[in-house]
């Protein structure tokens, strides 16, 4: 913990408050700041893990002293604050704000999952653990895909972020710079995936929920594949698709 007790903030009035309720709430806020918010032992304990630095830690009046995290600066929240920030059904009373994580420089041989308008936060989120689990350490968002360091993306990649080289809100010119073969998937087209030969190393591209990919980035794609469904539905949520995916790319099991 830092060498002096923090005073207890009380008011909702407070500028401190009002910026971290901010970063907490508000999808663009860490474009702003520069910074993000972690909410739980666990996301917080993620970033630790990875070498993160958080510049500020915030707890709950409630939270017992042992199971504080340490930070150089520290908050303390009265509990109906905190819980007035918190985007979670029971508020975990901790937390840290940690500065913007910056991606090194593009790897144009890294494996590389690239997502297109991807809307829905959870499948963003989900996506990101999968490319971490599997080995795709490299992912570019292009513009119109959920913002990726946004809360609700955070909360579910569940510490994945920190694990990953992520590129936000980019062009599609940025995928000029990749020099290995490129994936599409569709749901109606292509080779099936559990007969395709897969180059490795690739990168994966992944498409809008309703729409899949767009035409002008599928017409780049090396190989298009598709899901075997013998069940018979239309088709797989794209973070499923995904996950099945890269673990056929990975070459596990």
């Amino acid at each position: 913990m830092t060498d002096e007790a923090p005073a207890t903030i009380r008011s909702a009035a407070n500028p401190q408050y009002k910026a971290l309720r901010a970063l907490a709430q508000d999808s663009t806020a860490w474009r702003k700041q520069g910074r993000v918010w972690l909410e739980g032992d666990h996301l917080c304990r993620a970033a630790l893990s990875r070498g993160v630095r958080p510049e500020l830690a915030v707890h709950a009046e409630s939270c017992p002293a042992e199971q504080r995290l340490a930070a150089p600066r520290a908050m303390v929240l009265a509990d109906p604050l905190f819980a007035g920030l918190s985007a979670l059904d029971s508020p975990a009373r901790m937390g840290f704000v940690v500065p913007l994580p910056q991606a090194g420089p593009l790897d144009p041989l890294a494996p590389t999952v690239i997502l297109d308008r991807l809307q829905d936060a959870g499948n963003v989120g989900s996506i990101l653990r999968s490319a971490a689990a599997f080995g795709f350490r490299q992912v570019i968002a292009l513009k119109g895909t959920a913002a990726l360091w946004s809360p609700k993306v955070l909360r579910a990649g569940m510490g994945a972020h920190f694990g990953l080289d992520l590129w936000d809100a980019q062009e599609p010119a940025v995928l000029d710079a990749l020099r290995l073969p490129l994936l599409a998937t569709s749901s109606h087209g292509g080779e099936f995936l559990h007969a395709a030969r897969l180059p490795r190393p690739c990168a994966w591209l992944f498409g809008h929920e309703g729409q899949g990919v767009c035409p002008v980035l599928a017409a780049r794609a090396t190989m298009t594949v598709r899901i075997a469904q013998p069940g018979g539905e239309e088709s797989l949520n794209v973070a499923a698709a995904a996950a099945i995916c890269l673990h056929a790319s990975s070459g596990a099991g």
